[in-house]
């Protein structure tokens, strides 16, 4: 069953704070809940629908449907695919009001990983009991060591260079300089990308995504409801959702999941890359940009490198503005899981209630793109397709 304009995002809300501290994870859960209702001009008792991560603390969603209040819910939801978690949700928000299930779906991110002294981890995920941990216990593996793989392995088959990654940061910066809630405003360029220190060849400190607290939250509903609501009208058109194995080790680096996740969206909306006006691409490291651009086909297999030089990110500049609040790489990665901010500002877009010095003109057709695990290893991809109305 297509989901093609059956659902629509009526509600967003983005929690301002970067550091929770003094403030339990259950309750940004609740704030941030509280502030996407507000928006759509909806309460706690329209919502029939609950979606969240492990983030959420508790039952697998269970309890936070109680200490939230949502008394009337008949579809509950608690998928982790870590940080494409949250796009994995809106499609599966969007399939369960197709099918009758819900009417008014709340998906919800809160985490306070910096307050909490967590680290990079992801909360609720116990990775002791993995089949792999035994295998992969005796080498470290910080995720940037393995995105620093996939840098490497890019450069070794196409050429991509350390000033077309640096690019993307350069991009993120131009953005971030308009966001009053950003962690990193200041605007940055090529050179200063390459002399931050080095964490792991070839990518330098700039390569990496900020580390945050926060969160935020999406209400999907049926078309019918969101007219009703006095908001732009921004309709769930296609979805994707694919993973990628390790193959017993005979791993290719130079794709993702998002090549399969991408194509489904695609087909299901029926529009192309070219068609797109905004793309909120996930972006951990700046080798992750470059190879959602591929994947998704916005370019050529190899030519992300050069898609991305000498300014073709920035909006009203470049041929494909991305990540317009900032992205991962200077504003919000929450709980480092960055899906859900990438959903929120491709509505924002979508709306046109970007802002002003970035929003795009005529932005009525956007993607947001998240992956969840590792691009150096197995991962889970999920791609959006929105459209106004």
């Amino acid at each position: 069953m297509s989901i093609k304009g059956k659902a629509c995002i009526a509600g967003i809300y983005e929690h301002p704070t970067r550091r929770a501290d003094g403030v339990s994870s259950a309750q940004l859960h609740a704030e941030v809940a509280l502030g996407a209702l507000k928006d759509a001009g909806l309460s706690l008792a329209d919502v029939d629908g609950f979606f969240c991560g492990a983030d959420a603390p508790g039952i697998g969603g269970m309890t936070m449907a109680e200490y939230i209040g949502l008394r009337r819910l008949r579809h509950i939801d608690s998928t982790e695919t870590g940080g494409s978690s949250y796009v994995l949700h809106v499609n599966h928000a969007a399939q369960a009001i197709a099918a009758g299930h819900c009417d008014v779906a709340l998906v919800t991110l809160a985490d306070r990983p910096l307050a909490a002294g967590g680290g990079t981890g992801l909360t609720g995920i116990d990775t002791r009991n993995m089949p792999d941990t035994p295998f992969l216990a005796p080498v470290p593996m910080a995720p940037v060591y393995g995105y620093a793989m996939v840098a490497r392995r890019h450069m070794y088959e196409f050429g991509t260079t350390p000033e077309q990654l640096a690019w993307v940061k350069v991009a993120a910066s131009h953005h971030a300089q308009h966001n009053p809630h950003a962690l990193l405003r200041k605007v940055v360029t090529v050179e200063e990308v390459l002399a931050s220190p080095m964490v792991a060849d070839p990518l330098h400190r700039m390569d990496c995504c900020v580390m945050t607290d926060g969160g935020g939250a999406v209400i999907v509903t049926r078309p019918e409801i969101a007219r009703e609501l006095g908001k732009p009208m921004v309709r769930i058109l296609g979805a994707g959702e694919a993973i990628k194995h390790n193959n017993g080790g005979r791993i290719d680096l130079t794709y993702s999941a998002g090549v399969q996740s991408g194509r489904s969206a695609f087909e299901e909306a029926g529009v192309t890359p070219a068609d797109i006006k905004y793309a909120s691409l996930y972006d951990s490291f700046t080798i992750t940009v470059i190879m959602q651009l591929e994947d998704l086909g916005f370019c050529a297999k190899g030519e992300g490198g050069r898609f991305v030089a000498d300014g073709n990110l920035i909006s009203g500049v470049g041929k494909l503005p991305f990540n317009t609040d900032g992205g991962g790489l200077c504003s919000n990665h929450p709980g480092n899981k960055g899906g859900m901010t990438k959903i929120l500002e491709a509505v924002r877009q979508c709306r046109g209630e970007a802002h002003p010095a970035v929003q795009v003109p005529g932005c009525d057709l956007v993607v947001a793109h998240g992956t969840g695990g590792s691009l150096a290893t197995y991962h889970v991809a999920g791609t959006l397709i929105l459209g106004r109305e």
